[in-house]
């Protein structure tokens, strides 16, 4: 069992290690361009690559998404719950608590569980979940409301794209399908070296309020998510891939919002921080319920 659980989680550590060290050595990296690249150019491949590889039934597709936002919904209303209880600003740390870090850790993390069919429900959660990030969640830290991001998403366009193959049952052309793998194959290591540059650059602020926040996005993250699951009856690998990514530490996009819309981000990054840090010791016991 802890060899399995090691085959899990040491590559996503040992990565985002690497990343770590690569910046304390004070190594070039280019974070925007590395984000920027990710974001629009291997995120969109990966999703497209993942959905079509193994192709899963309309029906799974959508019980996954309802799954998804369900979760995002009980994030929502805890996280709503306890910042007024500790009479937080909510542009400034809701997102943080909805949001977690589904891609960099959550991606890998499924892949090596659960194989192909675990990275493909884990696509669809993530689909859900920068949907929302970057419509909702850019919403609540900006403090006015832009559908029009929407429409801006590659991602969109590349699930739009997945789901007509799969509905009609296309085949995909060889080319298009070995370009995609090939492109998509970048993400997950970038967003893993990314992760690790990222958490070598930021620092800690309030230790007590980052600390109660990483919990509550760690623990209640947890349950939502195993919740959920068992609510919906969907059984495995789904609900494994549903509590792992709503397990994960906060999104480091949560922090790049602060900043741009100046929502106090070096607390948001004290959050990010803490709660990745934390969750090098709850994943693994998550993982060991799991499987």
């Amino acid at each position: 069992m802890f060899a399995e659980l090691a085959a899990i989680v040491a590559p996503i550590f040992v990565a985002a290690g690497i990343g770590f060290l690569w910046a304390r050595l004070r190594q070039p990296f280019e974070a925007e361009f590395v984000t920027n690249l990710v974001t629009q150019v291997g995120t969109p491949f990966l999703v497209f690559a993942a959905l079509t590889k193994l192709p899963l039934p309309m029906a799974v597709i959508g019980e996954m998404a309802g799954a998804a936002l369900a979760a995002f919904a009980g994030f929502a209303l805890i996280g709503v719950a306890v910042l007024r209880a500790m009479r937080l600003p909510f542009h400034s740390y809701l997102p943080a608590l909805i949001f977690p870090n589904a891609g960099n850790m959550g991606l890998p993390l499924c892949l090596f569980a659960f194989g192909q069919k675990g990275l493909a429900l884990a696509i669809v959660f993530f689909a859900v979940h920068s949907t929302l990030q970057f419509t909702i969640g850019v919403s609540i830290a900006a403090g006015t409301a832009n559908p029009g991001r929407l429409l801006r998403l590659p991602l969109i366009y590349a699930v739009a794209v997945a789901l007509v193959f799969i509905a009609t049952g296309t085949t995909v052309p060889k080319w298009l399908a070995n370009t995609a793998e090939l492109i998509g194959g970048l993400t997950i290591p970038m967003m893993l070296l990314a992760m690790g540059v990222s958490l070598a650059r930021l620092q800690i602020a309030s230790l007590r309020r980052s600390l109660t926040l990483s919990l509550v996005r760690l623990l209640s993250g947890a349950g939502v998510g195993l919740g959920v699951g068992w609510l919906l009856g969907l059984g495995q690998p789904a609900t494994g891939v549903l509590a792992i990514q709503s397990a994960m530490p906060v999104a480091v996009f949560n922090y790049l919002f602060a900043q741009l819309y100046r929502r106090e981000p070096t607390e948001v990054a004290s959050i990010i921080v803490l709660s990745t840090l934390i969750s090098f010791a709850t994943v693994p016991l998550l993982l060991l319920y799991l499987l």
